[in-house]
């Protein structure tokens, strides 16, 4: 049903966002929730999963978050329907493998990414929940340190030290 609801929208985007939907080959995972692709048009596009951020690759189980991603989008085609940009200017986008699997529904499943910190899906927050119910991947942790938390103590050391 969720791949049906999905495939719906990415034919919706297709035809009333013109622009929006882009068919090529993961190149490369850069974490667990940004990979980099080739497009049909011989581009090169860096594209963040909508709605999910998963830990930190210096962060326990960042390097879990990128192997399962990189296990399930590496060299596969993929569809992206962008949903627009963060505000550093990075796609964000719905992406499903061979035109059925989201990536997003699998990371959360398995313990290995939050929902976004703004405005979550509801869909995709049951789904956080639910693995956080059962103390799957980070949710073993009591209480994890969020990606984005983790990105501004970051940013606070690295002022502090220069």
């Amino acid at each position: 049903m969720k791949n049906l609801l999905i495939l719906v929208g990415l034919a919706f985007g297709a035809n009333g966002f013109a622009g929006n939907v882009l068919s090529g080959k993961v190149t490369s995972v850069i974490d667990g929730n940004t990979f980099e692709m080739m497009a049909e048009d011989n581009e090169s596009y860096k594209i963040m999963l909508y709605g999910i951020d998963s830990p930190e690759l210096g962060q326990e189980f960042g390097q879990k978050a990128k192997k399962l991603l990189e296990k399930m989008i590496l060299d596969k085609n993929v569809k992206v329907d962008i949903q627009g940009k963060d505000r550093w200017g990075n796609r964000q986008a719905i992406v499903l493998i061979d035109g059925t699997t989201d990536p997003r529904y699998d990371l959360l499943e398995a313990g290995l990414a939050w929902t976004a910190e703004r405005n979550p899906i509801q869909e995709l927050e049951a789904i956080k929940e639910n693995a956080r119910s059962k103390g799957k991947g980070l949710w073993k942790d009591q209480d994890p340190t969020p990606p984005w938390i983790f990105r501004r103590q970051q940013t606070m050391t690295q002022l502090k030290s220069s």
